[in-house]
């Protein structure tokens, strides 16, 4: 049974263009949409015509927020000239471990994100968008399919959309739970109905894609932001954020903070603050003892690692990624560092697809040293064992779920080697085992 929505004050240092929540509007209906100035938009896409909203879109610097963070407006542009049928095709998967930012489209507020469909559906002249959703996410799929009837219903999908003379049709496919579905061609593949496995690429999908057409892939907070951008202005909505990551983010802080949440921030804005401001501080007070910067996937960081500017370029210095922008926060004193690998090992090799033998055979491997040192049989080579692994995984699959098993294993490999190795004495001591002492480098 859904409730009321109840408005708040956002905390002040946050920016708020695209989250609407402490409005205390229900937006899933139509009529509150319209009334708060949805779908204006779209009307002024239709005056500034396919090339003005490309402008704009370009102008603003959005690059995609699934966690490649590709430029919108040249993906866009990348379209052939020629007269093929085109594809509009929404990355609303969100299996990243740790992710919960698109939901909120997806349940509060699905009609911004339908605007913009529609918005980028006519820029490049597409007339069928597929949404392609995670599989678990049986609310999300009801509420936005609920709101895609509203929009037939006055009108505002299907033929001769509102008199402009534009057509378009949203279809939604629903995934069955695989996590390599959230690369655009195993995206692509399931839509046809085919095994979710990667594609090789070129050709890239803005040529062949779904069903060997012309086809844009964009994930759920981009495509919400469009509307957004040319209300704002292009320029505008690039001043929020830094040279080159244009606009807001928004954040999910998740694991062992006071407050957690999803937040909405300007591009660039400070991890630390966003932790320790936002999210609340550390539970109990305590230390970070790891950080994941954005999903899973993304190298760790350590405590002495989180001064740094959430954007796209930010975390390059201390060798990780944005990624989706959802942290995840794990205290001194309650992270069993060893247990989390063991489990970030198992779950990328369950949802490797096989296709490639480095990550279908490496993956495994991962999980089997893990699964070793977990049962108090490991011993401190195995640390690098692990690492070497993940360097015989890493550039040698078709897609990136190769990078994804590899660089988190071995950021903790690296950075936390003492604490691995203390979890493997305490794990083999309980046991009844004893770790033989690391091997000491001799005198030159």
């Amino acid at each position: 049974m859904s409730t009321k929505p109840t408005a708040y004050t956002p905390h002040p240092m946050e920016k708020r263009v695209l989250l609407r929540d402490h409005l205390g509007v229900d937006f899933t209906k139509l009529e509150n949409y319209l009334a708060h100035g949805g779908f204006k938009m779209w009307q002024k896409a239709m005056e500034l015509g396919r090339d003005g909203v490309l402008a704009e879109v370009k102008a603003s610097g959005l690059r995609g927020r699934g966690g490649a963070g590709f430029p919108t407006g040249m993906k866009w542009s990348f379209l052939p000239k020629d007269e093929r049928p085109r594809y509009l095709v929404v990355n609303a998967d969100e299996g990243e471990p740790g992710t919960f930012k698109d939901r909120y489209f997806l349940e509060l507020d699905p009609f911004r994100q339908l605007e913009g469909i529609l918005i980028a559906a006519y820029t490049i002249n597409a007339h069928v968008s597929y949404i392609y959703i995670r599989g678990e996410y049986w609310n999300s799929k009801a509420v936005t399919e609920d709101a895609i009837a509203q929009l037939y219903k006055a009108g505002w999908l299907g033929k001769n959309i509102q008199g402009s003379g534009f057509d378009l049709d949203v279809y939604m496919q629903t995934g069955a739970g695989a996590y390599i579905c959230g690369e655009e061609t195993a995206l692509i593949e399931s839509i046809e109905g085919k095994p979710g496995m990667p594609r090789l690429k070129p050709p890239f999908p803005a040529n062949i894609g779904v069903f060997g057409m012309p086809t844009i892939v964009n994930n759920t907070e981009t495509l919400s932001a469009v509307p957004v951008i040319l209300e704002m202005g292009g320029e505008a909505w690039a001043a929020l954020g830094t040279p080159k990551n244009g606009g807001t983010k928004l954040v999910g802080v998740a694991g062992h903070v006071k407050t957690p949440g999803l937040f909405e921030v300007p591009m660039g804005a400070s991890m630390r603050d966003v932790i320790y401001t936002l999210g609340g501080g550390i539970t109990d007070d305590r230390e970070i003892l790891a950080i994941i910067p954005g999903g899973s996937s993304c190298p760790f960081l350590t405590k002495d690692e989180i001064d740094v500017a959430m954007d796209f370029d930010g975390l390059k210095p201390v060798g990780s990624m944005l990624g989706t922008a959802c942290i995840t926060v794990m205290a001194e004193g309650l992270t069993d560092l060893l247990g989390v690998m063991q489990r970030v090992t198992a779950f990328y090799q369950h949802e490797s697809c096989g296709q490639c033998t480095p990550c279908r055979q490496g993956t495994g491997w991962l999980k089997a040293i893990a699964d070793k040192m977990d049962e108090g049989l490991g011993e401190s080579e195995h640390i690098d064992l692990l690492i070497s692994a993940c360097g015989q995984i890493e550039g040698n699959t078709i897609c990136a779920h190769g990078e994804a098993a590899a660089w988190p294993i071995r950021s903790i490999a690296t950075k936390f080697r003492p604490q691995l190795e203390a979890a493997i004495r305490q794990r083999a001591a309980a046991h009844g085992y004893v770790v033989k002492p690391a091997a000491q480098p001799t005198a030159a």
